[in-house]
């Protein structure tokens, strides 16, 4: 499991109607960046040895994460349904969501409906 993050221009992530960023949009973004990569897929090495792997139209890397190691610890953001998905992201990359949603007009809400600032802060209560 985990908490998902969303870089959406709908009023909630997982309203069904309302503004989506298209696929081509984030493609763009993705090649204009020089701190992201487009892979299309993300591979993790499990403890066992086996390799976990999951493919996206819109899968990308960023390469410029102070913790970014090709054994496996990097920052993928995943395209899905009109919005871009980060699992689990630390401030580090909160603030790297912020700065591409100001990019693609729309914005970073966490599961919870929550917005998120660059410095990695919500407006969430609990």
């Amino acid at each position: 499991m985990g908490y998902d993050l969303h870089i959406t221009r709908k009023e909630h992530h997982f309203d069904k109607d309302g503004p989506a960023i298209r696929l081509d949009e984030w493609l763009a973004y993705v090649a204009s960046d020089p701190e992201m990569r487009f892979d299309g897929f993300a591979e993790a090495q499990l403890p066992n040895g086996n390799v976990l792997r999951a493919e996206g139209e819109g899968l990308s890397v960023w390469t410029a994460y102070s913790g970014h190691e090709l054994a496996g610890n990097m920052a993928w953001f995943d395209y899905w349904r009109g919005s871009i998905i980060v699992k689990n992201p630390d401030p580090e990359i909160i603030g790297k969501m912020v700065r591409i949603a100001r990019a693609l007009g729309a914005k970073v809400q966490g599961d919870e409906s929550e917005i998120y600032a660059e410095d990695g802060s919500s407006n969430w209560k609990t």
